[in-house]
């Protein structure tokens, strides 16, 4: 099989030749610049530069050498643009190791040692304190309380760093021809690799309530203002609907995956009940998935972290056919169990090393182990991607990193 033709095999629930792999189609299946700089020293990779294309999280692009050296069945369309030297500049890492930023983002050094970075009229959006290794959210547009009307959404979405700060291809969608572009450079991605094709289109609704008014003021208010709130989910539909919509025209005969985010879960379960969910955001998102499969050819994926065991039956439902980064440590996030309960059902794209304590601390046997261990489980039938609970953090060796990856080869006789 060819990648592409692996990696829909296993949405398909069929089993294919290999188990499929991703590493950074996502920025929640991605490496630090950190732990990539430490990757490449250690297989002696030189000359080729660490790009950080997503700066609130300081995730690296990998390079086509690590794709092809660990098997990376899926590419993210993003990758696409900003390829060339101008579109970046050198910086050091919060390591000290080097690295690149895109030529846009410029933050601000602080006398205690922090990065801040600014919106366009000088508002401070984020902040990376000494010793930090992403970006944290310091602006909260609504924290004091609901406008009346949502004609400065846009404006207010502006001063999030996911928004303001956000990785390609959206770092780009403010240019007069970025549709254009957009579909020219999809379709050259896709003639020029074998391998799928991610689009990464957010779409949030719980987060974006959380990023607007603070995770704590939200989370009240799903009780104590849910008019309020299904209000400002609405406007908020109003954005995402013409965004997908434009995704849609754009790259839905070109891109295999489209790729929604909703954090929905804590370690100990979700945010909400699912009577809340059903009741505020299961009708929004059952109308982005549908319309994404009426008006392309892209399979609908969800990023949500934590425990949403209770929430899957209603995720499935939705209309969600793949589910990322499947945390496994969470409560009722067994690998067996959700393979048993949800295997016929969804695609596990994830789950595949537990980078809280095993990729992190294990030695690289206990890591081997640990994968061929996820591998039995997630793999039968299809239905399974490989890639790690989130991202690649900082911390982890290197040695760990290719363990994993070897590991995957040897499951698949390689």
């Amino acid at each position: 099989m060819t990648p592409r033709e692996r990696l829909l095999s296993a949405i398909a629930h069929k089993e294919p030749d290999k188990v499929p792999v991703d590493l950074g189609s996502t920025p929640s299946s991605g490496i630090s610049a950190v732990a990539y700089n430490k990757l490449k020293k250690y297989l002696g990779i030189e000359g080729v530069p660490t790009r950080v294309y997503d700066v609130v999280q300081q995730l690296a692009q990998p390079d086509d050498l690590i794709l092809d050296r660990f098997g990376v069945d899926v590419l993210d369309i993003g990758r696409a643009f900003n390829t060339e030297d101008t579109d970046w500049y050198d910086v050091r890492l919060p390591d000290g190791s080097e690295g690149q930023y895109p030529a846009w983002f410029h933050p601000v050094r602080q006398p205690d040692g922090s990065w801040i970075a600014f919106a366009e009229d000088g508002t401070p959006i984020a902040k990376m304190p000494p010793g930090g290794m992403f970006f944290d959210q310091i602006c909260f547009p609504y924290i004091d309380g609901y406008p009346p009307d949502y004609r400065d959404l846009p404006e207010a979405m502006g001063k999030v760093l996911w928004a303001a700060l956000v990785h390609s291809p959206w770092d780009h969608a403010g240019e007069e021809d970025f549709w254009q572009k957009l579909r020219e450079k999809a379709l050259a991605l896709r003639q020029s690799s074998d391998r799928a094709l991610m689009i990464v289109v957010g779409c949030n609704l719980f987060e974006w309530g959380t990023f607007l008014r603070r995770i704590d003021n939200f989370l009240m208010d799903l009780i104590t203002q849910p008019c309020e709130v299904e209000r400002l989910l609405d406007a908020l539909m109003e954005q995402h609907m013409a965004t997908l919509e434009k995704v849609c025209q754009a790259v839905g005969d070109v891109a295999d995956i489209i790729r929604f985010g909703d954090d929905l879960g804590m370690d100990s379960g979700p945010f909400m009940s699912p009577e809340i969910y059903r009741k505020l955001f299961k009708p929004r998102h059952r109308q982005l998935c549908e319309y994404a499969k009426k008006h392309s050819r892209m399979h609908t994926f969800l990023h949500s972290c934590g425990s949403i065991y209770a929430l899957l039956p209603d995720l499935i439902e939705a209309g969600f056919e793949i589910i990322n980064p499947v945390q496994t440590s969470a409560r009722d996030m067994e690998p067996e169990r959700l393979k048993r309960e949800f295997g016929r059902d969804i695609t596990f794209w994830g789950g595949g090393c537990d980078t809280r304590t095993v990729l992190n601390r294990a030695t690289p046997a206990e890591v081997r182990e640990h994968v061929l261990r996820r591998l039995e489980i997630f793999a039968p039938g299809g239905g399974f991607v490989f890639n790690t609970v989130h991202n690649i953090l900082p911390e982890v060796p290197p040695e760990n990193i290719v363990a994993m990856f070897e590991a995957v080869r040897e499951f698949n006789g390689d």
